[in-house]
């Protein structure tokens, strides 16, 4: 049996710009805009074009530019913002406008003083406005992790009558647990009528750390759509990363649900954002942090050595990565030492190997990481021949 595909919408330049301190330039955007189409990604979430005349210049010259993936304006339940929205995309392969409203009681009462009747009509009139513009309009449900799912069954029918062929289900907050917000996917596919007709899609926040958690339990429980950053940037503690769930989806089959991304370029496109933003990839972060396929116990070294799948799930090279990395410290053993060293041009017999590894744990003891040069300094400190095969 195939694997179902599940939809990327990236929303690095959106939602991922939103975070303080990673302003782009329209220029940089488009070089961002095009590395994801290379990617593989469906829908590139270009910006908020009623925001600015910047914003609308980078979303228009983006629709211009991109030459596979749908181009998505955003808007508010606003007829200004959707015309101007309409106006940036309308030269795009395939537009799309992404329109919403908050749908919580917290948003209808504070943020709108209003009504569940009333912000269903808002729902329907902005939808249906977005409908006499392009064909491919998506809904955002505001706050639907925190939304009664009744009532957000309701809106989703109404919107899906009004012309909507996608249905965001936000954690605004990043507050849902994956078994709640999966529970959520399922009752909308179970009690929505005309459901078959639109694409439920995840947008997770990561306050809690479940970005990424809940976005595979909304797959796994119907939604066929994950919106995300590369790097997991965005507002806050930011939002579901591109690059893990990607990798989740191929590394477990069993789950038959799959993306088009081609994942060589992850790595590379990590550090193309990272530098773009100023906004550096913690070490130890998933997939494409510089640990993530980093080794320095001994324990971990000597199983990496005779078989990689013993301490790595993934293959390096399919994320972009050149090779594993041995990081020599003073928890390192001596298979590390003798694997590095030969890497350098050192063939270490079992009794060469046991003499140097003393004069390596001596230097271990001073310095946090032993560099190949280092390597030579112990080596030649031993005072013991040793064969060169370089």
């Amino acid at each position: 049996m195939g694997k179902d595909k599940v939809q990327i919408f990236d929303t690095t330049l959106r939602d991922g710009e939103q975070v303080p301190g990673c302003k782009l330039d329209t220029k940089q955007k488009l070089v961002i805009a095009e590395r994801l189409d290379e990617l593989g990604v469906d829908i590139i979430e270009a910006g908020f074009p009623i925001s600015s005349p910047g914003d609308f210049k980078s979303v228009h010259e983006i629709a211009k530019l991109v030459k596979n993936a749908t181009v998505c304006g955003l808007t508010r339940a606003v007829k200004k913002d959707i015309e101007v929205a309409a106006e940036a995309i309308k030269i795009a392969k395939t537009p799309r406008i992404h329109t919403g409203i908050g749908t919580s009681d917290s948003h209808i009462k504070y943020k709108f003083n209003s009504t569940r009747e009333r912000i269903i009509e808002r729902a329907v009139d902005a939808v249906a406005y977005a409908k006499s513009f392009v064909e491919d309009v998506e809904f955002y449900a505001e706050d639907a992790g925190r939304t009664d799912n009744v009532f957000l069954a309701q809106i989703c029918e109404a919107v899906i009558k009004a012309g909507a062929t996608v249905l965001n289900i936000p954690d605004t907050t990043g507050y849902c647990l994956p078994e709640e917000y999966g529970a959520k996917m399922k009752y909308l596919k179970e009690n929505v009528t005309g459901i078959d007709r639109a694409i439920l899609s995840c947008h997770c926040h990561n306050d809690l750390g479940l970005a990424t958690a809940n976005s595979i339990s909304g797959v796994i429980n119907g939604a066929r759509q994950i919106e995300c950053t590369v790097n997991g940037i965005g507002e806050r503690a930011g939002n579901t990363s591109l690059e893990e769930v990607v990798m989740i989806l191929r590394q477990h089959p069993y789950l038959n649900l799959d993306t088009d991304i081609n994942s060589k370029l992850l790595f590379d496109t990590s550090r193309m954002v990272s530098q773009k933003m100023g906004m550096p990839v913690q070490p130890n972060k998933a997939i494409v942090g510089s640990n993530a396929f980093a080794h320095s116990s001994g324990i971990h070294q000597d199983g990496v050595i005779k078989q990689r799948e013993t301490y790595e799930i993934m293959d390096p090279e399919d994320v972009g990565v050149t090779e594993s990395s041995i990081v020599l410290t003073a928890r390192s053993g001596r298979a590390a030492l003798a694997y590095r060293a030969k890497n350098i041009g050192y063939e270490l017999t079992k009794l060469q190997l046991d003499v140097v590894y003393e004069s390596f744990l001596e230097f271990a003891d001073r310095k946090k990481e032993i560099l190949d040069d280092d390597i030579h300094q112990i080596v030649e400190a031993s005072n013991i021949s040793i064969k060169s095969i370089a």
